[in-house]
């Protein structure tokens, strides 16, 4: 296939039309993670003197320093580079996802018209870190595939309506699994549906390094002056939380900022790095990616549902194939919290799911 990419691309302009240069949060960014000018220059092959006049010009359109630099101590970022940074890093958290599924919906469209031969392997699932790294390998394999990042109740749906081939979803392992499997259930068939099994990953709350406010649970979410990040409506992780809450006897007003939502692990991550929350619920992965400390809450397992009858297809066997194969396990066992053993299972309904008794016959409409 053809690869498609798309990159969120920002700016900031003064009345009198003259720019921030793109370049110049790209050298902050890299001041923020190496500590240093030079050695940011390093990394990106930057000349330090281009580097040195790009701070220069934004410093002079804003009136205020974005560097501070001290011998023998490195460079450090003022409050407003800080603010550039944070701000350019839950950009790429917000957008990344909705536009790597719009480049894969025109990879699509492209192959359909270059190879209109090919059967392509439609995908919804929310965006994740093993989902991900399955999309890299479908690639790399040149598996004709579309991938639509999605809320895991709307890619199950999707599934119910022939609106795509696999759905991805998670399911809590432990005394949760009740209440998420009978939440989906109205669009499982234990007849002619199977179970994919992909990864276990971890969930948590997700807060500062050094966790300076004593947030060690979700009790601590309701206690006065904690702000908290949540994930959207229709999500897995926002089920999941919500029956973690009711266990506690915990309300939903009682959180500040349970109403203000991400779309996606990475961006609750950027949030809470950036000073913006002080707690979000999610993976580990991201939370380690931008430095956070992470409590682990809930192990799940993470699942592609699909009909039987596509099992035997060409595109869902290659996508087994990837699945199973020691260096796809590999990848995503690299990725904090997460656990590929077992990955490329399939199972019927009851097999993935103890507690299921019966799972009704669901007929397509």
């Amino acid at each position: 296939m053809h690869k498609v990419t798309i990159q969120p691309r920002w700016s900031i302009t003064r009345p009198d039309g003259q720019a921030l240069a793109q370049r110049l949060v790209e050298v902050l960014v890299d001041v923020q993670e190496h500590g240093s000018l030079s050695r940011a220059c390093q990394q990106s092959s930057t000349s330090y003197r281009h580097a040195w006049q790009l701070i220069r010009e934004g410093e002079a359109m804003f009136g205020m320093p974005l560097l501070t630099m001290a011998r023998g101590k490195g460079s450090s970022l003022t409050e407003l580079g800080e603010k550039l940074v944070w701000a350019d890093r839950r950009i790429n958290a917000r957008l990344s996802p909705l536009l790597a599924s719009l480049a894969s919906e025109l990879e699509a469209e492209i192959e359909k018209l270059c190879s209109p031969l090919h059967a392509l392997l439609h995908i919804h699932a929310n965006h994740g870190f093993a989902v991900e790294t399955l999309r890299s390998f479908l690639a790399q394999a040149a598996v004709p595939h579309e991938l639509k990042y999605c809320g895991s109740v709307e890619a199950v749906a999707a599934l119910h309506v022939q609106g795509c081939d696999v759905a991805g979803f998670a399911v809590p392992l432990g005394e949760f699994e009740p209440a998420v499997v009978a939440h989906y259930s109205r669009w499982l068939s234990a007849r002619s549906q199977k179970i994919i099994h992909v990864t276990t990953r971890q969930q948590g709350v997700m807060v500062a390094r050094g966790n300076p406010l004593k947030i060690y649970g979700l009790k601590d979410l309701a206690r006065p002056g904690v702000r908290f990040i949540n994930r959207q409506p229709g999500s897995g992780t926002r089920l999941l939380l919500d029956l973690m809450l009711q266990k506690h006897g915990l309300e939903q007003s009682a959180i500040h900022g349970y109403e203000q939502c991400e779309f996606t692990h990475a961006a609750i991550a950027a949030y809470v790095a950036s000073g913006m929350a002080d707690a979000g619920f999610g993976v580990e992965t991201p939370a380690r990616r931008f430095k956070l400390d992470f409590i682990p809450s809930q192990t799940e397992r993470y699942f592609l549902l699909c009909d039987e009858r596509v099992l035997e297809t060409q595109p869902v066997q290659q996508m087994l194939g990837i699945l199973r194969s020691d260096e796809f396990k590999a990848e995503v066992n690299q990725l904090p919290g997460y656990r590929a053993d077992g990955a490329g299972t399939v199972m019927s309904l009851g097999e993935a799911f103890e507690t299921l008794q019966s799972v009704p016959v669901r007929r397509k409409r």
